[in-house]
Parts: structure tokens; sequence; C-alpha cells
């Protein structure tokens, strides 16, 4: 009876914190709309790309960037769930497939394989044959804890996709980013940054491999490579910030084993803590086309505020280190 009881008040617990985060997230999204009709069509004539745009958080701000007007490039590893993806997007918002006429904001997908240095060349160079402009870039694709594997270049599979990948992508379309100016470049990272260490020995985890620190590794790499381009960037009219997105429901966590017996308490935790996909992509959007960030650069982010950085996170030399030997994994300098 004691045991049943404890059940019981455990789940009505659960039950009313539900509730009420539904409540917190309705009261939330009424805010956002009135927000974004302000804001309705201050992003028209840009153009944005968006990395890992088809589910998560990349497919809520496209959502959000599409009704400010915005042109989005979805820039996905698989087309056929990209093009579905964009299909329910336009069907929701009630978008042309290409623009032109009467229509406001267009939505088109290119494949890009972060884990493919070849993938990237080739998005790249689509991207500079085609687009006369590219105002924003949003690099929020990512993998999350998965066991130990290497990309197609060789690289652990984390710090592969999240930092070089990404690393390379920028690179070269900071060109464009730069005829484009002002222009943004915006960074998805993670407060688990501060559990990495930039381990220049082992880099591609070759001699010890823990998942849950290559992330938090490749999570502080984004941030010491927002850092180092900020300053590289100084008065060219591009500005580059990061962000922490939050604990959000999506399926970045697809690798992590969660017993079945443990699963109907997990879903009913994450439904009553952890962030929507347009909540957790909120600071996203706001970095992307908010006139409160204008000229603001080398920054970190969270929940639309900026915040401050372990001292890990602010070490030039390891930042101009780490860029120094990313150049060469990605094959930019020989």
């Amino acid at each position: 009876m004691a045991a049943t009881a404890v059940v019981l008040a455990a789940a009505l617990g659960g039950g009313l914190l539900l509730i009420a985060r539904r409540f917190w997230a309705a009261a939330g999204k009424a805010k956002r709309s009135v927000a974004a009709a302000a804001a309705a069509g201050q992003m028209e004539g840009k153009t944005v790309i968006i990395t890992g745009a088809n589910s998560g958080l990349g497919r809520a701000a496209a959502a959000e960037l599409l009704r400010q007007h915005a042109r989005v490039i979805m820039a996905c590893r698989d087309r056929g769930r990209a093009e579905e993806a964009a299909r329910e997007l336009r069907a929701e918002l009630g978008l042309c497939s290409r623009g032109g006429g009467e229509c406001r904001g267009e939505l088109l997908v290119r494949e890009l394989d972060l884990a493919s240095l070849r993938s990237v060349r080739s998005f790249c160079q689509q991207v500079l044959q085609e687009e006369p402009r590219l105002d924003v870039l949003i690099n929020n694709a990512g993998i999350f804890q998965c066991p130990y594997m290497k990309t197609e270049d060789g690289f652990e599979m984390q710090f592969g996709v999240n930092h070089l990948g990404h690393f390379l992508l920028t690179n070269l379309l900071l060109g464009l980013l730069k005829s484009s100016a002002p222009s943004r470049i915006v960074v998805v990272s993670s407060k688990l940054y501060k559990y990495g260490e930039i381990n220049f020995d082992d880099l591609n985890s070759e001699l010890s491999y823990n998942k849950s620190f290559a992330y938090s590794r490749s999570k502080l790499a984004n941030i010491l490579f927002t850092r180092e381009l900020a300053r590289r960037l100084e008065s060219t009219g591009v500005t580059i910030n990061v962000l922490h997105p939050g604990i959000v429901r999506t399926n970045l966590g697809r690798h992590i084993h969660i017993p079945l017996l443990a699963r109907p308490l997990f879903t009913l935790v994450s439904w009553a803590f952890f962030k929507s996909p347009l909540e957790g992509a909120q600071t996203s959007i706001y970095l992307a086309s908010s006139p409160e960030v204008e000229g603001v650069s080398g920054k970190y982010f969270g929940d639309c505020k900026e915040e401050q950085l372990l001292p890990k996170g602010t070490d030039d030399l390891v930042a101009r280190k780490l860029w120094d030997i990313s150049e060469v994994m990605v094959g930019l300098l020989k």
C-alpha cells in the first residue's frame, strides 16, 4: 500500500508539473506570437543557411525566420527527410516552393553532410555559384554522444561534425558573407562545454574515447572557434556569436540508451522540464534577426541574453592554436 501511494503521489506530482509546464509554454508561445508579428518582414530579402534544419532546433528556427519572410536554405545530410520537412513547412506557412509572385519567404533544400569534407566543399561551391548574397549562416547541426566512429575523412565523429565540418563550411562561405555585410554567423554550442578540454595530443580520440567528454570538447571547440573568428572579422561587417539552447526535446539524444521501464518516466520529465524545439531555438532566431545584436560579436548567449564563459572558453592562445590545427586538418592549409 505504501509503495502504491508513493507511485500515485509521484504520478500526481508529475502530472501537475506537466500541466504547469504546458501552461507556461502556451503563455510563452503567445508572447512570441506578438513578438513575431512585430518582427514580421524584417528578414525580407535576406538569405539564411541553417545546417541540420530538417528537425529539432534547426526546423524551428527555419519556420520562425520564414515567418519573418527570410529566404531559408535547409542544409541537411538526408535529402529525403529534408524535402519532407520542407513540404510540411511550406504547407504550414503557406509558402510557394520557389518564392516569386505574392509569396513571402522562400524555402530551399540543399544536401550537406558535415561528416564529409568533400560534401562540405560541394555544398559551398553550389552556394557560391547560385547565391548572390548570404546574410546569415546558422551552424546548428550536431551529433551527440555517439559510439566511437569516424567521419569519411578519418576524424572522430563528434569533433569532425560539430567542429571541423562547420569550421570548413564557415571559412568557405566567408567571402560571400563579407560581400553581403552586414551579415551574421550564429553557432549553436552547449553548456556542456564546461566538461570539455582541448587535448592537442589526442584531438582524434585515438588514445582514449569517452562519448560524453568528446561531445563537451566539440562544444568547447565551437566557442573557441567563435572567439577567434570574431577577432579575425573585426571591421568586416560580419559578426559571429555562440549560444547554448538549454535542454531541449529533440532527436539529438538518439544515441543515449534509456531502459525500457524508465522511458515513461523520462518522457514525463522531458515534457515537464525540457524546452520545446521552438523554445530552444529562440536564441538562434534572436541572434540571426534581432536589431538588438547588430554589431555585437564574439559573445556567448543563453535565453537571448549575454552570459559569461568559464576561463577555458576565453583562452585566446588555445583558440588560436585550435584554429591553426583545424586549418591543416580540413585542408585549408597544407
